[in-house]
């Protein structure tokens, strides 16, 4: 018998390995879906994250911006979007080309189509809605007929192919490539969620197509065409071989290494002046995804180094980053508070980088920034009453958000904005082979289906700073539970389990870890206190923004002069030289005072403030993320 035992036991280990094992082939790529990958992870991973569908949203603002964007998704007529794709293979349309950055005669035509599939194939993970796998279905079968059609040895766009002979040549064109990686995004995240194996088959042969273009250039002329913006190039190409093991995608993934920019990081150097920020973002998560397949430590001090100097040296207090759509000098916000900071591509960007960064560390410094820029950028870039989205933050005094037009814009960052409202659930929970990692006070419903187990967090942070986790397992369940102990929590957070309170060692910015036997019903009740607190920028600490707990606090300034169409624009850049009114005032004489002393709290209001005594007139401070339509002050001089 001890021998029967000794082989079941040693059976039941190599089972939990191989367990393992699959956690990491597929809980990387990119962090929500189910897959079985012929190329595992090859490096220690501490969090690995939960599958969309296993994370419900439940009432409060993220479910209500989502369902919007869902809304919108659905709303978009199929042939419109197709009709430059079909144009291009010679196809018979009688449709018509939406405007903006969709027109026929702008060379970024059919951007916004992978961010489409890729939207919908979101929000059928995160709801299990048919209505989005049926129209991203539809969508795919449309484009295996333009591949077929165009007959170009798997090549598939809504442009000519000469466009990436001029990109490789060096002559101006605005970013075939970037176009050509959302689409094969797009298909990849549609198989991934609806293992539809057509969109796999369209999405493989581009990339074959692109191998055999690429591979007879030499190392010149690579690098003259990588001058031009390719956006996830690399990222999708790793992702394809994970699943494929084919050496070609990963060769092609290679072929976007861009050594004029990442050599530098790689020797922790910061070279980010004046560079297009959102071009090198992509090129990040990139690296970040080689390590993972390869273990290439080069390509983790890339990724790390970059995500470092961004987080530390070129960050406002939003979350998001770059003035004019690039980077400026380290530690230089208050120069450049313009009508054009923070695109809002780059902190989809950024946040999709430090989701890889957590699950090889989970160190909760990338969970503190996750929530930062969540709240206060990407939360904040929705209107809620058309879903349109924004694609700057104004930093500039008296300016307000700029939103898109559901037919006549089609930016990048209404691109990513498909993504980015699709996926509130993606970051909030997170696990090791042991316990959960609770990283957002988010309504929600966890399931982790592989130990049993349910958590029901309910919550209306962060108008009050307590979460409520309620424990749903069929038997007594030994567990960690590690609760995130954000940096900006003011004093000791008060922990109750069933309504006792527990000590807490920790210190903010690390982990609260509840270790116990855990009974179905049994709850935690975790409150971490709030408090208003100054953001100085990093190069004036009389040039401050303000924030109560994790929310960026706006002033304001009301809606003179915004006039119909205000705030909603063809062209992003539309109101940048708006006029703004003579009575913004954006300059407090507190004297050095504390800021409790004049920034006091509105009776019977949540998170609203206003000032005493310190301007011409008071000011009314509210989150960020719930301003809109009106002007603001983010950055104030004190004096």
């Amino acid at each position: 018998m001890r021998t029967i035992s000794f082989s079941l036991n040693r059976f039941l280990a190599l089972l939990c390995l191989l367990n393992l094992l699959f956690f990491i082939s597929y809980a990387q790529y990119p962090g929500q879906y189910t897959v079985q990958s012929k190329m595992p992870v090859t490096i220690p991973v501490k969090a690995y994250s939960f599958e969309l569908h296993d994370v419900k949203l439940l009432d409060g603002p993220f479910k209500e911006n989502m369902k919007r964007n869902g809304q919108w998704l659905l709303s978009i007529s199929n042939n419109r979007l197709l009709h430059s794709w079909r144009v291009n293979a010679g196809i018979i349309t009688n449709a018509t080309a939406f405007g903006g950055w969709e027109k026929l005669d702008v060379e970024l035509r059919g951007h916004t189509l992978g961010h489409v599939l890729s939207g919908l194939a979101l929000m059928y993970e995160t709801t299990g809605i048919s209505s989005y796998r049926e129209k991203a279905d539809s969508l795919v079968t449309a484009l295996a007929e333009c591949q077929n059609v165009l007959n170009q040895n798997g090549y598939l766009s809504a442009f000519p192919q000469y466009f990436i002979d001029r990109c490789i040549a060096g002559q101006p064109v605005w970013a075939p490539w970037y176009t050509l990686h959302k689409v094969m995004a797009g298909l990849l995240d549609v198989y991934l969620t609806t293992n539809n194996p057509v969109a796999l088959e369209i999405v493989n042969k581009m990339s074959y197509w692109a191998y055999d273009k690429l591979k007879v250039l030499n190392s010149n002329q690579l690098s003259v065409m990588k001058r031009i913006e390719f956006g996830g190039m690399s990222e999708v190409c790793y992702n394809l071989y994970s699943i494929t093991g084919d050496a070609r995608q990963k060769d092609l993934a290679g072929m976007f290494y861009d050594e004029a920019v990442m050599d530098p990081l790689a020797r922790q150097e910061d070279k980010l002046e004046k560079l297009h920020a959102n071009t090198q973002i992509p090129k990040m998560i990139g690296a970040a995804r080689g390590f993972e397949l390869t273990g290439e430590t080069k390509q983790n001090t890339i990724a790390t180094f970059f995500w470092n100097t961004v987080q530390e040296h070129h960050t406002f207090a939003n979350g998001g980053n770059s003035d004019v759509e690039l980077f400026f000098g380290a530690d230089k916000l208050s120069e450049h508070l313009s009508p054009q900071t923070t695109e809002t591509c780059n902190t989809y960007n950024m946040l999709k980088l430090t989701r890889h960064l957590f699950t090889w560390t989970a160190d909760a410094k990338y969970a503190d920034y996750y929530e930062q820029a969540l709240y206060n950028h990407i939360l904040a870039s929705q209107d809620p009453t058309t879903g349109m989205v924004s694609y700057f933050m104004p930093s500039k005094p008296g300016l307000f958000k700029v939103y898109s037009t559901p037919d006549n814009s089609f930016w990048c960052c209404v691109g990513t904005g498909f993504e980015n409202h699709a996926k509130y659930n993606e970051a909030i929970y997170y696990h090791d082979d042991k316990g959960i990692y609770v990283n957002l006070f988010i309504p929600s419903e966890l399931n982790w289906k592989a130990r049993g187990v349910k958590i029901i967090q309910k919550t209306s942070f962060p108008e009050e700073p307590v979460t409520h986790l309620e424990i749903q397992t069929p038997r007594e369940i030994e567990m960690p539970v590690y609760l995130r102990y954000p940096k900006w929590t003011s004093a000791t957070a008060t922990v109750k389990i069933n309504g006792k309170k527990v000590s807490v060692s920790h210190k903010p910015g690390s982990y609260i870890t509840l270790n116990r036997k855990w009974k179905n019903g049994d709850k935690i009740e975790v409150t971490y206190p709030m408090a208003l607190r100054m953001i100085p920028t990093n190069d004036n600490v009389h040039k401050v923004a303000f924030a109560y707990g994790p929310v960026l606090l706006a002033g304001q300034m009301g809606t003179v002069g915004l006039q119909n169409p205000a705030p909603y624009a063809n062209d992003q850049n539309d109101f940048n030289n708006y006029n703004v009114p003579s009575d913004v005032v954006s300059t407090l004489m507190t004297k050095g005072s504390a800021i409790t002393s004049w920034l006091k709290p509105s009776e019977g209001q949540a998170l609203e403030f206003k000032t005493i005594g310190v301007a011409a007139h008071e000011i009314t401070m509210i989150p960020f993320y719930k301003l809109h339509g009106e002007r603001y002050v983010l950055y104030w001089d004190l004096q």
